[in-house]
């Protein structure tokens, strides 16, 4: 990891000791209760409208303007920021999509991004019988936490480094250093060392998204960061963005 890529140019290290390490293990379980309990009492309603802030600060970035690709997560059906509106925008700026797939075996916890091919999946943008539009994902299986994931019998193309200018990177809480938390499995994470790694340090830039209710303020943060915890580069809420990194 490039001591660049970190705020202050401080490389998170991993913990000198057992009890260390449990001790951030413990502080990180905290911090998923507490978020998941506000995320829990919000609205769905009041869900999409945050969403839908985010989106329009997302998409005014200089960053994603000049990106030629994005990676864009689908969302769960609850308790998350909505996707939907983000998806069919990317694709209506021209820009090539990546989503991601972790595939059956969930207790591997590898995740790769696949690009939405324009031959097949951007004829998508079909209207249903009620005008509706429905996106490519719409008949795709869902997985064990109810995200549509691209169908094992369709060959995909999967991201490579360098492919991906922007990566969208969902989480449960976040702080204004950077810090990431996620649900606990190491998806993203493992997924930006090998793009990173494999190619540019710089790239993709990791624009983190969230919900007003992910972010720590005061004594609730920071987010513990462990060595193979990568920092954002830039935060999205609803009410505004945070430049991190001078990646």
């Amino acid at each position: 990891m490039s001591s660049s890529n970190i705020p202050n140019g401080d490389v998170p290290t991993a913990p000198t000791s057992a009890a260390e390490g449990e001790e951030m293990r413990q502080r990180k379980k905290d911090l998923r209760k507490l978020v998941r309990s506000r995320l829990k009492d919000m609205s769905q309603d009041e869900i999409e409208s945050q969403s839908e802030l985010v989106w329009k600060n997302l998409f005014d970035l200089p960053e994603y303007k000049s990106a030629r690709s994005v990676g864009l997560f689908l969302s769960m059906p609850k308790g998350e920021i909505v996707t939907d509106t983000a998806l069919a925008k990317v694709l209506d700026d021209k820009k090539t999509l990546y989503v991601p797939r972790v595939g059956l075996d969930f207790e591997k916890c590898d995740m790769d991004l696949i690009r939405v091919e324009d031959a097949n999946e951007q004829e998508e943008i079909l209207h249903g019988s009620d005008g509706a539009r429905r996106l490519f994902y719409h008949d795709w299986p869902r997985n064990k936490w109810g995200i549509p994931e691209p169908p094992l019998d369709v060959e995909h193309t999967a991201a490579q480094p360098g492919n991906i200018d922007i990566l969208v990177v969902p989480g449960l809480a976040f702080d204004d250093n950077g810090g990431r938390l996620g649900q606990g499995k190491g998806y993203y994470d493992r997924f930006i060392n090998q793009m990173r790694l494999g190619g540019d340090m710089r790239r993709p830039l990791l624009v983190a998204v969230g919900l007003e209710a992910s972010l720590l303020e005061g004594d609730e943060g920071p987010v513990p960061m462990s060595a193979h915890d990568f920092p954002m580069d830039d935060l999205v809420l609803p009410s505004r963005s945070m430049r991190i990194s001078s990646v």
